[in-house]
């Protein structure tokens, strides 16, 4: 009559923050609930602050980490961190993908090509004109 678990049980959900690190979205668990602590995770739209929420197959996880927003659908629940093959198993990724960084619209970036301060031979050519002997 012991309350431990026989080897035959199912596991059916898993604890988010457990979750995010067998996922390998984050490297510890610590630092999975201190994110969702923070509100940085939503669970089928829904922003979540509880570590603890049961996930179960279907749901949608929606994290930012790093600055990038990961939108992955839970497959498995998972049994334990494994190596990063596995870890794929565990979720379908369907975060947009980014675009290649030489498409994107670069009309809003500041010039690149001012250089800083002019060299001295710059500064005789600004000085010919401003005098008008060009």
């Amino acid at each position: 009559m012991s309350g431990g678990s026989t080897g035959r049980e199912e596991v059916l959900g898993q604890r988010l923050d457990k979750w995010l690190w067998f996922a390998r979205v984050v490297k510890t668990r610590s630092l999975a609930a201190r994110l969702i602590l923070a509100g940085k995770v939503r669970v089928n739209r829904e922003r979540t602050d509880k570590p603890s929420l049961m996930l179960r197959p279907g749901a949608v996880v929606t994290v930012l980490v790093a600055g990038r927003v990961r939108i992955l659908r839970v497959v498995s629940p998972g049994q334990r961190r494994g190596p990063p093959a596995d870890a794929h198993m565990l979720y379908e990724d369907l975060t947009l993908p980014r675009s290649a960084p030489g498409t994107q619209d670069r009309s809003c970036d500041a010039p690149s090509d001012l250089g800083g301060r002019p060299t001295k031979r710059q500064r005789r050519q600004i000085e010919r004109f401003k005098s008008g002997s060009a």
